[in-house]
């Protein structure tokens, strides 16, 4: 596409160009660092006859923060008289998420900039079809699914750091974070501070004191942390050592409990006596929320802003009876000043005509379908083939734990020798036993979005209608980048690349769709990242009555 003249003369406007070279870090993999993507992307402006004014060299994370190199960049560019091309290695070098996808999409449709991607060999510009925006929107698909298995590596690290009983954070007060002669990061009690905190528990667990008065003899005992500028401890910090299980040898992660392999400093048995007394103080019980409403959290107010807040109700007739109605707070669009109450039952009613507009055609459902079924045979047989060579290395590692135990028995080596080995060779079971988790898991997730995929493409209404209210909001947040209310209209905006079950109309357009969707790695890319899309992502609007 990019080495015939004559298109590129006729579909690309930019004679001008600025290099975009971006790392997320100083320490570079080889072959991405920034002189190496220079010279390949200078290579690129000298053979198709652009001039480069400007070089950008990036050094941030795509992921987190705001990009200020970025946007200074964007800055530049939007300074220009004239169409502007960015040129970037990969797109994963310009972005990594949908996050920036409404900012380029307007400077594209503006006719201020062309987006050109070396490695990929595509250019998106303002005359770009659909299908070479869906190709742009495959690769950012693409390069968010390679970050989110990144994460997933981390998170795995640190499932198995807790379940050797390893804390991932910063040591509670009484503690102190330090390192072992290999480096590894490791907890020991604080001889200072340690004394001091097991004597709180004691004078609480009295009954006699309260937490303002432990407060003041801390002070006095001397007791202050050991961050920011190690002054006394504030009353609501004395009230979280107070609650924390870490001092008895139990860790809180992510609301989930575990055992801790560091000394305790204080029994159960006094922390169980500090929190019956917490519990004489408290006289009102918590009330969990048993009404949970379907859009709290989930849509805006497009004249403020702000979340709109669902308000009941109830109203007594004169017979006796009454009745109960949910409305959406939200400011009135000719008056922002103004509160104006929406029927809760109105909105949801316009947000299921959306899903009933889902259509696609008969041809193209099984179309899909079968590829789906080829991509699943697939997905199994390697599947199979990763959990059997796991499985022969765990049973391989089983028989030299079989054979370490006769060695300890016939003498041959000590119990101290015997005991390390067994921790190593135990330690990579553990970890192998996790692989497999993983992957049994991963599979199962991957098949249950092939079918979310499936019912969404074949009746997203009735996959919805049939949920309860927290599968209707996992749904919703699936489905929909943006729900604002102006005043009882319902705006919207539907996610990339749902957006196309309602934006190709076409025959022509679907068969362009199709085309794409035949690459079975497009296609898995697209249905692993149906539950990891941005919420924040914005583009343009639609509204329910506005002619649209």
């Amino acid at each position: 596409m990019l080495d015939d003249p004559k298109n590129t003369e006729k579909n690309y406007a930019a004679k001008r160009a600025v290099i975009l070279a971006r790392v997320s870090s100083k320490e570079q993999e080889e072959g991405y660092s920034i002189d190496a993507q220079k010279h390949r992307l200078e290579n690129y402006c000298s053979r198709h006859k652009i001039t480069n004014i400007r070089t950008f060299e990036i050094v941030e994370s795509s992921t987190s923060g705001d990009r200020r190199q970025f946007m200074d960049m964007i800055k530049f560019v939007k300074g220009q008289r004239e169409t502007i091309a960015i040129v970037a290695d990969k797109v994963d070098r310009v972005q990594r998420s949908f996050k920036e996808y409404p900012l380029l999409d307007e400077l594209i449709q503006k006719g201020k900039i062309e987006l050109h991607f070396n490695t990929e060999n595509y250019v998106i510009h303002k005359n770009s079809v659909s299908q070479e925006r869906l190709m742009w929107s495959m690769g950012v698909i693409m390069a968010q699914s390679y970050v989110d298995s990144l994460r997933d590596n981390v998170r795995r690290s640190i499932d198995q750091k807790l379940r050797l009983g390893e804390f991932i954070a910063m040591a509670p007060i009484g503690y102190l974070n330090t390192r072992d002669e290999k480096n590894r990061g490791m907890i020991i009690v604080d001889p200072d501070r340690s004394v001091f905190v097991r004597r709180l528990f004691e004078e609480f667990s009295k009954g006699t004191h309260t937490v303002s008065q432990l407060t003041e003899m801390s002070q006095k005992w001397g007791l202050k942390s050991r961050m920011g500028n190690k002054g006394y401890l504030g009353k609501s910090k004395i009230y979280q050592i107070l609650n924390n299980p870490f001092y008895y040898g139990q860790m809180i992660v992510k609301g989930k409990t575990y055992d801790h392999r560091y000394p305790p400093l204080i029994t159960k048995l006094l922390f169980d006596q500090c929190q019956s007394v917490f519990k004489r103080w408290h006289s009102q019980s918590y009330r969990p929320r048993t009404n949970e409403h379907l859009l709290r959290g989930l849509i805006t107010c497009s004249v403020s802003g702000r979340l709109v807040t669902p308000d009941v109700k109830k109203r007594k007739y004169a017979n006796g009876g009454t009745g109960q109605w949910t409305y959406l707070r939200c400011s009135h669009p000719s008056n922002p000043k103004k509160v104006l109450n929406v029927r809760e039952e109105g909105v949801l009613h316009q947000i299921e005509r959306v899903l009933q507009s889902f259509t696609i055609p008969d041809t193209l459902f099984h179309a899909i379908v079968t590829h789906v079924r080829k991509i699943e045979k697939i997905e199994r047989t390697n599947l199979r083939q990763q959990l059997g060579g796991l499985q022969r290395e765990h049973t391989i590692i089983q028989n030299r734990l079989d054979g370490l135990m006769d060695l300890l028995l016939d003498g041959i080596i000590e119990k101290a020798e015997f005991e390390s080995k067994k921790q190593k060779l135990r330690a990579t079971q553990i970890d192998m036993e996790d692989q497999m988790r993983v992957l049994r898991e991963g599979d199962d997730k991957f098949k249950d979005r092939l079918i979310m995929l499936i019912a969404m493409l074949s009746n997203a209404y009735k996959l919805y209608s049939g949920s309860n209210v927290e599968k209707k909001r996992e749904l919703l947040k699936i489905l929909f980048s943006n729900l604002s209310l102006k005043g009882e209209t319902l705006c919207y905006t539907l996610k990339n690349p749902f957006d196309m079950l309602v934006a190709c109309s076409g025959i022509m357009q679907w068969r362009t769709l199709v085309d794409v969707l035949r690459t079975d790695r497009e296609l898995r890319l697209l249905v692993l990242s149906l539950p990891t899309f941005n919420t924040d992502d914005k583009f343009a609007d639609t509204c329910i009555g506005d002619g649209h």
